[in-house]
C-alpha cells in the first residue's frame, strides 16, 4: 500500500473527506511527517499548479484541493511542530483597506500554505498601519491584494507606509487581484506581481531561493 501516492491521488482529486484518513494512516505507518508533507502533499500542489497553468485545472478544482491539503495538514499540523520540520518562509497576506473580497486571497493562503510557507492571514479591508504592525513582527513577504479599481490607491499607500516606517528593506510585497496588472505593481513599487494564485506560489518561491 503505498500511503504518499494515496495522499497525492487524493488531493489530486480534491478529495477532502478522504485526505485526513490517508494522512493519518501514513503516520500511523510510521512514515516521517517531513516525508509526508514534502513528498505527497507539496507535491500534489506543484502538480496542481502546473494544471491550472496548463488550463487542465481551473478555479473550481484548484479550490478543492486546496481544500483538502489544508484538512490533511490539520492532520500532520501537530506532528510537523513536534518534529521541528520548519516552513520555508512567512508570508503576511490580507486585502487592502477598503476591500472586503478575500476569496481570492483565500485561495492564495491555501496555495501558499499547500507550498510549505507559514501564513499570516490578517483579512479583508487592512489598514496601512496593520500592515505595518504585522511586518514589525518579522515576515519574509506581504501579499496584497485588491478586486476593486478603487481600492487600488491603498495598495500604493500601503507601500509608502512600509517604506515612511524604515521597514521596506526588509520585506519583499508582491500585489494581486483582478484590476492589478504587472505595470500597475511596477508603478507602485512592489516587488512582484501575481495573476492568480499559481504564480503567487511560483513568485514567493522565487523570493526564498
Amino acid at each position: 500500500m503505498d500511503y504518499l501516492d494515496n495522499i497525492y491521488e487524493a488531493i489530486l482529486d480534491g478529495d477532502m473527506g478522504i485526505v485526513p484518513t490517508n494522512v493519518q494512516s501514513a503516520i500511523d505507518a510510521g512514515i516521517p511527517v517531513s516525508k509526508i508533507l514534502i513528498e505527497s502533499m507539496i507535491a500534489a500542489m506543484e502538480e496542481v499548479g502546473r494544471l491550472f497553468q496548463e488550463g487542465e485545472y481551473f478555479v473550481p478544482e484548484m479550490l478543492l484541493a486546496a481544500h483538502s491539503m489544508k484538512a490533511g495538514l490539520s492532520v500532520l499540523q501537530p506532528h510537523l511542530v513536534n518534529t521541528g520540520v520548519e516552513p520555508i518562509g512567512k508570508i503576511i497576506l490580507g486585502s487592502v483597506d477598503g476591500d472586503m473580497h478575500d476569496i481570492g486571497k483565500n485561495l492564495v493562503a491555501m496555495m501558499l500554505e499547500g507550498a510549505g510557507f507559514k501564513i499570516v492571514d490578517l483579512g479583508t479591508d487592512v489598514s496601512a498601519a496593520e500592515f505595518v504592525e504585522a511586518i514589525k513582527e518579522g515576515a519574509d513577504i506581504l501579499g496584497l491584494s485588491a478586486l476593486l479599481t478603487t481600492t487600488l490607491p491603498s495598495m500604493e499607500s500601503t507601500i509608502q507606509a512600509i517604506e515612511i516606517e524604515g521597514l521596506r528593506e526588509d520585506i519583499k510585497i508582491i500585489v494581486g487581484g483582478a484590476p492589478v496588472t504587472a505595470e500597475y505593481a511596477h508603478q507602485i513599487g512592489a516587488d512582484g506581481y501575481a495573476k492568480d494564485a499559481s504564480q503567487a506560489v511560483k513568485v514567493a518561491k522565487s523570493f526564498i531561493n
